[in-house]
Formats: C-alpha cells, sequence, structure tokens
C-alpha cells in the first residue's frame, strides 16, 4: 500500500466511525435509556422511576445521543491508537533495542544491526533500518565523498521519519476535537434543558420545588456528558502524544548514532 492510498483512506474511516458512532448514540438514546421500562407507567413521556439513571439521561434531551457520539468517538480512536502505536513500538522494548543497534552499529556490525531491525520490526525499526541501509551502499560508493555520504544517510533517516510519523499521528486530531467540543455540547445540552425547566414552571403556575429540582437534574446530565467526553478525550491525548514523543526521541537518537559512528569511522 503506498503512502498516498493510506493518506486518502484517513478522512474515510474516520468518517465511518463518526457516522456509525452517531447511528450507535441515536439508537442507545431510544432504545435503551428511553426503554419502556425504565418509566413510570411503562412510557418514556413520564417521570423516571426512581434512581433509574437511564431514564435521567433520557430525560437530558435531544443533545444526549450527540453526546453519546462524542463519547464513543473519543473511545474508538483511543483503542485504534493504542493497537497502532503498540505495534509502531515493534516486539520488544524501544530503548533497550535502540541501545543495541547503536553498540552494534559503533562495533562495525551492520548486518547484526539490521538483522536486529528486522526482528524488532515495528516504525522504529523501520527508520533504522532505513539508515543502515544506506550506511551499507554509502560505503561502497567510491565516487561520493564524505560530506556527500553523510547527507545522504541522514537524508535516508529524515525520509523514512517522515513516512511513519503521519501514521502514528493520525486520528489524533479527532480525539483533540472532540475533547475540545464536548463541554460546549453539553453546556449547550444543559442551557436548553433549563429553558424548557423553567418555561416548564412558568406555565404551571405555582411553584414546584420537586419538578424544578428534576429539571434541573436532567439538563446537568449533559454537562455530566460532556465533561466526561472531554475529560478522557484529554488524557488519552496526552498519553498517546508522549508514547509518540518517546518512539520519535528513540528515531532520532538511533539515527543520530548512526550519523556520528559513520563520521568518526571515516575522518
Amino acid at each position: 500500500m503506498t503512502q498516498e492510498k493510506k493518506k486518502n483512506g484517513i478522512p474515510a474511516f474516520a468518517g465511518i466511525v463518526i457516522l456509525v458512532a452517531l447511528v450507535v448514540g441515536w439508537l442507545l438514546y431510544n432504545y435503551v435509556l428511553g426503554n419502556g421500562g425504565n418509566f413510570e407507567g411503562g412510557n418514556h413521556d413520564n417521570k423516571p422511576l426512581p434512581n433509574n439513571y437511564l431514564a435521567i439521561m433520557y430525560k437530558g434531551g435531544v443533545i444526549v445521543p450527540f453526546l453519546i457520539a462524542i463519547l464513543l468517538v473519543v473511545l474508538t480512536f483511543a483503542i485504534e491508537r493504542f493497537f497502532t502505536i503498540s505495534m509502531a513500538k515493534g516486539k520488544g522494548s524501544v530503548e533497550p533495542f535502540v541501545r543495541r543497534v547503536k553498540e552494534m552499529v559503533s562495533a562495525g556490525n551492520l548486518d547484526g544491526a539490521i538483522a536486529e531491525c528486522d526482528k524488532q520490526k515495528g516504525s522504529v525499526a523501520n527508520v533504522i533500518r532505513s539508515g543502515l541501509v544506506k550506511y551499507e551502499q554509502v560505503e561502497k560508493d567510491n565516487v561520493m565523498d564524505k560530506e556527500a555520504k553523510i547527507a545522504a544517510i541522514q537524508k535516508s533517516l529524515e525520509e523514512a521519519t517522515s513516512l511513519e510519523l503521519p501514521m502514528l499521528s493520525k486520528n489524533l486530531f479527532i480525539m483533540s476535537t472532540c475533547a475540545s467540543i464536548s463541554t460546549l455540547v453539553g453546556l449547550l445540552g444543559t442551557v436548553l434543558g433549563m429553558i424548557k425547566a423553567f418555561a416548564a414552571l412558568a406555565q404551571a403556575g405555582a411553584p414546584d420545588a420537586i419538578a424544578l429540582a428534576n429539571g434541573i437534574s436532567e439538563a446537568l446530565i449533559n454537562t455530566f456528558l460532556g465533561i466526561l467526553a472531554a475529560a478522557l478525550g484529554i488524557v488519552f491525548y496526552n498519553v498517546f502524544t508522549n508514547l509518540i514523543d518517546t518512539l520519535t526521541y528513540g528515531m532520532d537518537e538511533a539515527g543520530f548514532s548512526i550519523v556520528q559512528t559513520y563520521s568518526a569511522s571515516h575522518k
């Protein structure tokens, strides 16, 4: 699969996930939260049964399915990024792998370092292997001078890194966006619920503290779901960003070691 095809597949996959999340959110809202068994008289138009939080969530209004969809999108991409980044790390821990490769390169054992990359696999190993292969190629080139050979090795490492990094950070912007908008969407639902609650209270003509309290609690469900989705989105985004930074550091460290080793051995 070419890099262009991978890039073209990103919006399609993200769009499918978002569409499915909206459908699932709507189904959960109507057939799980809005199930008649959660309400008095078996009708979702009536009051929720005592301590039935599913019914209370249903009473949160039409914004609730959108908040459920946002939460599902965050969880889906968190799972997807977890498996993708785990595969990018390869079969073992990155730090010991990078250390072994550096030792082999320093000892002049390029074949052993390449074999180590083939055994490790993953994005970090792919980048380092690209630099090592170029290292072997320039070693056999009698036309290029030292500076040109070093530049060729660096270019090979940079090109390999530029191909791997987009796949590591793919879809993180969606998670970040969900974390940013979920609180606002939740507040919108809360405001709509408060307007509805006070409007119903005004039409009743007499103060009803119980009805007002129920209306406010139902409205605040939107805020709860919005904050929950935002908190999870921020936590997952920061965790995956930190993991990607660790992988990138491993690539840069090994690449620098390869270049320095070549430079030191060809004075």
